[in-house]
């Protein structure tokens, strides 16, 4: 198949499970009112489902779906997979809505996050009530139950991951020295088996993979799942706020820990060294200071090897794809959400 043709068909049909999770995310909210007429209530639900469905770039849906293709599921057969696909999006939901409150973020997908809008003990709340109603949807999405079964425990284990890689990244402020490699344990467990590993093994589990695709899914879903965090720490600090939606400034308040912090500190010194230390991770960091941080992180060629390490997982991620026992359309587009995944600008 030609190439435009390719990126066509997977545009259609990326397009299409967007479409189809988002209208089923609507309507599960419309079946979930508040069960109280309690008008401060009713607006809290409100503000979550703008969250849920006013942004988003339904990266899991979407690699979940293609899990669910790649394994032989059927394109005219779509409850099971559209609610499992929403399920992942409510979890995901539910656990931003958490990250924003323990990275002291003001921002999100372009407007206030909820615990600026509500405070932070209702953003919790909210945030464990997406959760609970990812599990509900997946729970009710009408698979097999043999098939359901064998997605439950992905989905169980994807859940145990992130909240450990979360409390990694909690941990890593209060210790000293924090190595690549413990950061790049931080985004495995944090970002790479939620984000790509589990929706595609979730969406092959509901469609009965085989093992050997089950397993290769794992070897493309690491490498893949890493690029995508390397690639957020990037627009993290240099990213366009008016196309990632968040300060380019929150992370370096923070002075949240990333290969290219853990590289640049590595390898500056003298004043480049004690800028870092002095600002990163300052509370009253100014673009001033932050212009400072960029040009330290480019200058000890930290920026060139994070996007060496990104070209590296992704060509890994393309391997496993060229021998994987995976369907052919499903190859296709996976070969071409890589690229966007790895290379986005959001």
């Amino acid at each position: 198949m030609a190439a435009e043709t390719v990126e066509m068909v997977v545009a259609g049909r990326t397009g299409w499970i967007r479409g189809r999770v988002d209208r089923r995310l609507a309507a599960f909210f419309d079946e979930h009112p508040s069960p109280v007429p309690d008008p401060e209530v009713s607006a809290a639900y409100e503000l979550l489902r703008e969250f849920v469905l006013d942004g988003g770039k339904r990266i899991r849906p979407v690699l979940c779906y293609w899990g669910w293709r790649g394994a032989g599921g059927a394109a005219e057969e779509p409850r099971p997979i559209v609610d499992a696909a929403a399920a992942l999006e409510l979890c995901h939901a539910g656990l931003l809505i958490h990250d924003d409150i323990m990275d002291a973020s003001a921002t999100r997908r372009g407007r206030p996050t909820l615990h600026r809008a509500l405070g932070e003990s209702p953003a919790i709340l909210l945030g464990v009530l997406a959760m609970t109603w990812g599990d509900e949807l997946l729970a009710t999405c009408g698979a097999d139950p043999v098939r359901l079964r064998a997605a439950r425990v992905r989905y169980d284990a994807m859940r145990t991951e992130v909240i450990t890689g979360q409390y990694l990244d909690l941990l890593a402020p209060t210790r000293t020295g924090v190595t690549v490699d413990q950061t790049l344990t931080t985004i495995r467990y944090k970002t790479a088996k939620y984000t790509v590993e589990r929706p595609l093994q979730i969406g092959g589990e509901l469609a009965g993979a085989e093992p050997a695709l089950l397993a290769a899914y794992s070897r493309l879903g690491l490498p893949l799942g890493e690029a995508f965090q390397l690639r957020d720490d990037i627009l993290g600090m240099f990213g366009d706020p008016a196309q990632t939606g968040k300060s380019c400034l929150d992370d370096l308040r923070e002075g949240k820990h990333t290969v290219m912090i853990a590289h640049a500190r590595a390898h500056a010194s003298g004043p480049a060294a004690a800028h870092l230390r002095q600002w990163y991770g300052n509370a009253v960091l100014d673009e001033r200071q932050a212009a400072g941080i960029r040009e330290i992180v480019a200058g000890t060629g930290s920026l060139a090897h994070v996007e060496s390490m990104i070209t590296q997982r992704v060509g890994e991620a393309l391997e496993t794809l060229t021998t994987a026992p995976i369907a052919t359309e499903a190859r296709e587009a996976l070969t071409a959400l890589a690229d966007r995944i790895a290379h986005r600008k959001q």
